[in-house]
Protein backbone atom coordinates (compact mmCIF):
# COMPACT_ATOMS: atom_id res chain seq x y z
CA UNK A 1 0.00 0.00 0.00
CA UNK A 2 2.49 2.09 1.10
CA UNK A 3 4.58 1.82 -2.77
CA UNK A 4 1.41 2.22 -4.24
CA UNK A 5 0.87 5.68 -2.36
CA UNK A 6 4.51 6.38 -3.31
CA UNK A 7 3.81 6.23 -7.10
CA UNK A 8 0.57 7.79 -7.31
CA UNK A 9 2.40 10.88 -5.40
CA UNK A 10 5.53 10.43 -7.89
CA UNK A 11 2.80 10.54 -10.91
CA UNK A 12 0.85 13.40 -9.68
CA UNK A 13 4.36 15.32 -9.07
CA UNK A 14 5.10 14.51 -12.98
CA UNK A 15 1.81 15.31 -13.88
CA UNK A 16 1.93 18.69 -12.19
CA UNK A 17 5.17 19.64 -13.66
CA UNK A 18 3.71 18.55 -17.24
CA UNK A 19 1.12 21.10 -16.87
CA UNK A 20 3.18 23.90 -15.96
CA UNK A 21 5.40 23.40 -18.31
CA UNK A 22 2.33 23.49 -20.99
CA UNK A 23 1.22 26.01 -19.53
CA UNK A 24 4.04 28.49 -19.78
CA UNK A 25 4.34 27.26 -23.19
CA UNK A 26 0.92 28.11 -24.19
CA UNK A 27 1.21 31.56 -22.70
CA UNK A 28 3.89 32.50 -24.91
CA UNK A 29 7.28 30.98 -25.10
CA UNK A 30 9.49 28.68 -22.66
CA UNK A 31 11.32 30.85 -19.76
CA UNK A 32 14.15 28.35 -18.85
CA UNK A 33 14.51 28.00 -22.67
CA UNK A 34 14.87 31.45 -23.23
CA UNK A 35 17.50 32.35 -20.74
CA UNK A 36 19.69 30.22 -22.30
CA UNK A 37 19.26 31.75 -25.59
CA UNK A 38 19.53 34.89 -24.67
CA UNK A 39 23.12 34.33 -23.61
CA UNK A 40 24.40 36.47 -26.12
CA UNK A 41 22.13 39.24 -25.22
CA UNK A 42 23.56 39.87 -21.91
CA UNK A 43 26.54 42.52 -23.60
CA UNK A 44 24.20 45.31 -24.06
CA UNK A 45 20.84 44.01 -22.54
CA UNK A 46 22.19 42.79 -18.84
CA UNK A 47 21.79 39.57 -17.19
CA UNK A 48 18.34 40.24 -16.55
CA UNK A 49 17.00 42.56 -19.41
CA UNK A 50 17.80 45.26 -17.15
CA UNK A 51 20.65 47.35 -19.13
CA UNK A 52 23.16 49.87 -17.27
CA UNK A 53 23.64 51.56 -20.86
CA UNK A 54 21.23 53.98 -21.42
CA UNK A 55 21.40 53.73 -25.52
CA UNK A 56 20.27 49.58 -24.64
CA UNK A 57 16.78 49.22 -23.63
CA UNK A 58 15.56 47.40 -20.92
CA UNK A 59 13.72 44.24 -22.12
CA UNK A 60 12.72 43.35 -18.55
CA UNK A 61 8.68 42.95 -18.01
CA UNK A 62 8.02 44.63 -21.65
CA UNK A 63 5.59 42.47 -22.97
CA UNK A 64 6.02 38.75 -24.68
CA UNK A 65 4.23 40.43 -28.04
CA UNK A 66 5.71 43.36 -27.80
CA UNK A 67 8.85 42.01 -27.79
CA UNK A 68 8.41 38.91 -30.09
CA UNK A 69 7.19 41.02 -32.94
CA UNK A 70 10.20 43.79 -32.47
CA UNK A 71 12.60 40.99 -32.46
CA UNK A 72 10.70 39.19 -35.96
CA UNK A 73 11.09 42.48 -37.38
CA UNK A 74 14.61 42.93 -37.07
CA UNK A 75 15.23 39.68 -38.06
CA UNK A 76 13.30 40.31 -41.12
CA UNK A 77 13.87 44.08 -41.92
CA UNK A 78 11.07 45.81 -40.85
CA UNK A 79 13.36 47.44 -38.18
CA UNK A 80 16.92 47.98 -38.85
CA UNK A 81 18.90 48.39 -36.01
CA UNK A 82 22.55 48.36 -36.68
CA UNK A 83 23.36 47.77 -33.36
CA UNK A 84 21.45 44.00 -33.60
CA UNK A 85 23.07 43.60 -37.25
CA UNK A 86 23.08 39.05 -37.36
CA UNK A 87 21.90 39.08 -33.98
CA UNK A 88 18.96 37.21 -34.50
CA UNK A 89 19.33 36.39 -38.21
CA UNK A 90 19.31 32.35 -37.38
CA UNK A 91 16.59 32.31 -35.10
CA UNK A 92 13.06 30.83 -35.26
CA UNK A 93 9.99 32.15 -34.12
CA UNK A 94 9.98 29.60 -31.77
CA UNK A 95 14.04 30.77 -30.36
CA UNK A 96 12.18 34.45 -30.20
CA UNK A 97 9.03 33.66 -28.33
CA UNK A 98 11.41 31.84 -26.04
CA UNK A 99 13.64 34.95 -25.35
CA UNK A 100 10.68 37.05 -25.29
CA UNK A 101 9.08 34.84 -22.36
CA UNK A 102 12.49 34.91 -20.65
CA UNK A 103 12.93 38.48 -20.56
CA UNK A 104 9.26 39.48 -19.80
CA UNK A 105 9.67 37.35 -16.39
CA UNK A 106 12.04 39.44 -15.84
CA UNK A 107 11.07 42.64 -13.30
CA UNK A 108 12.49 45.75 -14.60
CA UNK A 109 14.29 48.48 -12.31
CA UNK A 110 13.22 51.52 -11.88
CA UNK A 111 15.16 54.93 -13.22
CA UNK A 112 14.52 58.49 -12.06
CA UNK A 113 13.07 61.86 -14.16
CA UNK A 114 14.37 65.24 -14.32
CA UNK A 115 12.35 67.21 -12.01
CA UNK A 116 12.70 70.09 -13.99
CA UNK A 117 10.41 68.19 -16.71
CA UNK A 118 8.43 66.71 -15.06
CA UNK A 119 5.20 68.85 -15.48
CA UNK A 120 5.27 68.98 -19.01
CA UNK A 121 6.21 65.54 -19.26
CA UNK A 122 3.27 64.22 -16.78
CA UNK A 123 1.00 66.13 -19.34
CA UNK A 124 1.54 64.71 -22.09
CA UNK A 125 1.61 61.15 -20.92
CA UNK A 126 -1.50 61.37 -19.09
CA UNK A 127 -3.61 63.95 -21.23
CA UNK A 128 -1.55 64.47 -24.08
CA UNK A 129 -1.73 67.90 -26.25
CA UNK A 130 -4.94 68.57 -27.83
CA UNK A 131 -4.18 71.33 -30.21
CA UNK A 132 -2.50 69.28 -31.98
CA UNK A 133 -4.04 65.93 -31.61
CA UNK A 134 -1.61 63.94 -29.60
CA UNK A 135 -3.20 61.44 -27.58
CA UNK A 136 -2.15 60.86 -24.23
CA UNK A 137 0.23 58.25 -23.96
CA UNK A 138 -1.64 56.18 -20.82
CA UNK A 139 -4.35 55.31 -23.01
CA UNK A 140 -2.61 52.39 -24.46
CA UNK A 141 0.88 52.49 -21.80
CA UNK A 142 -1.37 52.93 -19.15
CA UNK A 143 -1.40 55.71 -16.36
CA UNK A 144 1.25 53.90 -14.52
CA UNK A 145 3.73 52.90 -17.53
CA UNK A 146 2.79 49.15 -17.10
CA UNK A 147 0.92 48.90 -21.21
CA UNK A 148 -1.20 46.45 -22.29
CA UNK A 149 0.31 43.16 -23.04
CA UNK A 150 -2.52 41.48 -24.97
CA UNK A 151 -2.52 44.35 -27.01
CA UNK A 152 0.86 44.23 -27.58
CA UNK A 153 1.48 47.56 -25.68
CA UNK A 154 5.08 47.71 -23.75
CA UNK A 155 5.26 48.48 -20.54
CA UNK A 156 7.39 51.79 -20.21
CA UNK A 157 7.62 52.71 -16.96
CA UNK A 158 11.43 52.82 -15.56
CA UNK A 159 12.92 52.83 -19.10
CA UNK A 160 15.89 54.58 -19.86
CA UNK A 161 14.73 58.41 -20.81
CA UNK A 162 17.58 58.84 -23.63
CA UNK A 163 16.17 55.78 -25.28
CA UNK A 164 12.58 56.53 -25.23
CA UNK A 165 13.49 60.13 -26.58
CA UNK A 166 15.54 58.76 -29.26
CA UNK A 167 13.11 55.71 -30.71
CA UNK A 168 10.25 58.73 -30.08
CA UNK A 169 12.28 60.98 -32.51
CA UNK A 170 12.70 57.93 -34.94
CA UNK A 171 9.15 57.61 -35.29
CA UNK A 172 9.44 61.19 -36.13
CA UNK A 173 11.66 60.91 -38.79
CA UNK A 174 9.55 57.79 -40.09
CA UNK A 175 6.36 59.40 -40.50
CA UNK A 176 7.98 61.00 -43.50
CA UNK A 177 11.08 59.02 -44.45
CA UNK A 178 11.37 55.73 -44.34
CA UNK A 179 15.21 56.17 -43.16
CA UNK A 180 13.19 56.24 -39.74
CA UNK A 181 11.29 53.68 -37.76
CA UNK A 182 8.32 52.44 -39.57
CA UNK A 183 7.57 49.40 -37.78
CA UNK A 184 4.59 50.53 -35.31
CA UNK A 185 2.03 49.43 -37.08
CA UNK A 186 0.02 49.75 -40.01
CA UNK A 187 -2.37 52.91 -38.34
CA UNK A 188 0.36 54.44 -37.62
CA UNK A 189 0.06 55.98 -33.80
CA UNK A 190 3.19 55.85 -33.28
CA UNK A 191 4.33 57.68 -36.23
CA UNK A 192 1.82 60.48 -36.59
CA UNK A 193 1.99 61.30 -32.52
CA UNK A 194 5.45 61.56 -32.53
CA UNK A 195 5.29 63.46 -35.89
CA UNK A 196 3.17 66.26 -33.50
CA UNK A 197 5.54 66.89 -31.02
CA UNK A 198 8.50 68.85 -30.67
CA UNK A 199 12.26 68.22 -28.94
CA UNK A 200 11.22 69.52 -25.74
CA UNK A 201 7.86 68.15 -25.11
CA UNK A 202 9.63 64.48 -26.43
CA UNK A 203 12.31 64.75 -23.88
CA UNK A 204 9.88 65.73 -21.12
CA UNK A 205 7.75 62.76 -21.71
CA UNK A 206 10.51 60.45 -21.91
CA UNK A 207 11.79 61.67 -18.77
CA UNK A 208 8.51 61.50 -16.89
CA UNK A 209 8.30 58.03 -18.57
CA UNK A 210 11.91 57.06 -17.02
CA UNK A 211 10.61 58.07 -13.26
CA UNK A 212 7.20 55.86 -13.68
CA UNK A 213 8.22 52.98 -10.92
CA UNK A 214 7.83 49.38 -12.48
CA UNK A 215 5.14 47.32 -10.35
CA UNK A 216 5.09 43.48 -10.81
Amino acid sequence: MRQLVKKKTLGFTALLSLLATSAALASGGDVEAGQAKAATCVACHGVDGNSAAPTFPKLAGLGHKYLLKQMKDIRDGRRPVALMAGQVDNMTDDDLSDIAAFYTAQPRTGSSADPDKVNLGRKVYLAGIAERQVPACSGCHSPTGNGNGPAGYPALGGQHADYIAAQLKMFRKGYEDPAGRTNGGDAKIMRTTAFRMSDMEIDAVASYIAGLQPTP
